[in-house]
């Protein structure tokens, strides 16, 4: 009979984070469900790891994830003492700031392209959401210089790569993220890192081409989140700080946390929303077009909100809105323009403000206001998503009809569209539908089914 030897490293972390078994089950299962696994662990398993048991699979990085969130550091299922799994070459790979962020990004690439699962299935680390706010951006150039090889690079490579991200940009926002994404994947690691790593003509010329990288990356983050791999997206989003960073143009890094800040809030996780938000928009604020400090203000105004400051998140959110009225004619970055018109962004951007404040009847309208504003040919999947939160926001306030004419008008946008985002939109939708359908309203019936045929073709 084997004995086994208790686990030591993880006994003192469950201590330190002051969990009861059953708790530590619990969130642990928790993490899984984000990745898209559903696991059956519960304080049983906790006491056989405890005493030397190792956890099937992926459990162990879930694990790791949920120790992280309570004890406010990153963990690796090493620091746990347990193995991870075979496939898991670097659980940390992308989750770290202060070197080339190449030498991340190429790593990634590989795995992505080899379609290696850990890094699609990993969890959302809260402790790596903090490192932007601690980030020291000294000596960062220096640091990367060593690394300059190959030919010069001129303001004829930026403008191509502009270009091609502007075009990927396009493809994503008409077709759905999981369209283009391996392309996307090896133009930035076949054609864009080089010239990252490149001799450049003037420092300006280095700024703006590790600007567009920044840029790329940034996409992949998008589409990653568009799939529903939020570990993953803010690995990217890591990386896109970093180059954003490295180029030392005006507010790309703080758009870059305004992005972070975003995400956290969509998956629940406020804990370093409103730093990131306030951050970015001090590292933006006087140093960017008034355009695009109405996109920093209007996050900053949702993570005030969600803060429980709702006088202050609906100020910020009104101070945001004024600076359009003016700005029609200012010349926004090329990296501010992820999501089209700065407008649209901030019309549905203050909407979810005002759903926070439970004012659904202002969320509704400017949510259909932000679809509006966005030519519908070109961004047809957040036209279609801004549309189904409309939606929501009238079936909030008893509103059925102006609830399924919005939502008709969401699917009208949706046709071809390849979006896990959109699909789950769908389904929410015939699940808020199903009390309605008793009742015998034939607008109903009809959405309903119209609904079952998108998921079946889907």
């Amino acid at each position: 009979m084997t004995t086994r030897t208790p686990n030591v490293q993880l006994s003192a972390l469950v201590a330190e984070s002051g969990l009861t078994y059953e708790a530590l089950a619990k969130a642990t299962c928790a993490v899984a469900a984000e990745c898209g696994t559903r696991i059956r662990t519960n304080k049983s398993n906790v006491e056989h790891w405890l005493s030397g048991a190792v956890p099937r699979g992926d459990t162990p990085r879930f694990l790791a994830v949920a120790l992280s969130r309570r004890l406010g550091r990153l963990l690796t299922p090493a620091d746990l003492g347990l193995p991870s799994p075979a496939e898991a070459v670097n659980d940390t790979i992308g989750l770290s700031l202060g070197s080339d962020p190449m030498d991340a990004l190429l790593p990634m690439w590989r795995y992505e392209l080899d379609r290696r699962r850990f890094l699609t299935t990993s969890a959302y680390s809260v402790a790596a959401a903090a490192l932007p706010l601690s980030y020291d951006v000294q000596d960062i150039a220096a640091r990367t210089a060593a690394a300059r090889t190959g030919h010069t690079v001129g303001m004829a490579e930026v403008a191509a790569v502009r270009d091609m991200i502007h075009a990927f940009s396009e493809l994503d926002e008409r077709h759905g993220g999981q369209h283009g994404r391996s392309a996307l994947v090896t133009y930035l690691r076949d054609d864009v890192a080089p010239l990252c790593r490149a001799r450049f003509r003037t420092d300006d010329v280095r700024r703006q081409m590790l600007s567009a990288a920044s840029r790329g990356v940034h996409l992949l983050g998008w589409k990653s989140y568009d799939a529903g791999q939020q570990g993953l997206a803010q690995r990217y989003y890591l990386q896109s700080y970093a180059l954003a960073t490295e180029s030392g143009l005006p507010g790309h890094d703080g758009f870059v946390m305004r992005t972070m800040a975003m995400q956290g809030l969509k998956l629940h996780r406020p804990e370093h929303c409103l730093g990131l938000a306030e951050t970015g928009l001090s590292q933006a604020k006087g140093r960017v077009d008034a355009q695009t400090e109405a996109l920093f203000r209007v996050v900053h105004a949702h993570t005030l909100a969600k803060s429980g400051k709702h006088r202050a998140g609906l100020a910020e959110a009104d101070h945001a809105r004024s600076l359009l009225a003016g700005a029609s004619g200012d010349e926004v970055p090329f990296w501010a323009l992820a999501w089209g018109p700065p407008a649209a962004s901030v019309y549905s951007r203050a909407a979810k403000v005002h759903e926070t404040v439970g004012d659904h009847r202002a969320a509704a309208e400017l949510y259909a206001m932000a679809a509006t504003v966005r030519p519908a040919d070109t961004y047809a999947r957040i036209v279609a998503l801004d549309l189904v939160a409309s939606a929501e926001m009238h079936l909030k306030r008893g509103s059925i009809e102006q609830a399924c004419h919005a939502w008709h008008r969401a699917i009208d946008h949706m046709d071809g569209v390849r979006s896990v985002r959109t699909r789950k939109a769908v389904s929410r939708m015939r699940r808020d539908l199903a009390r309605f359908r008793a009742r015998g309203l034939r607008r109903v019936a009809e959405l309903d089914e119209r609904g079952r045929d998108f998921l079946a073709s889907a």
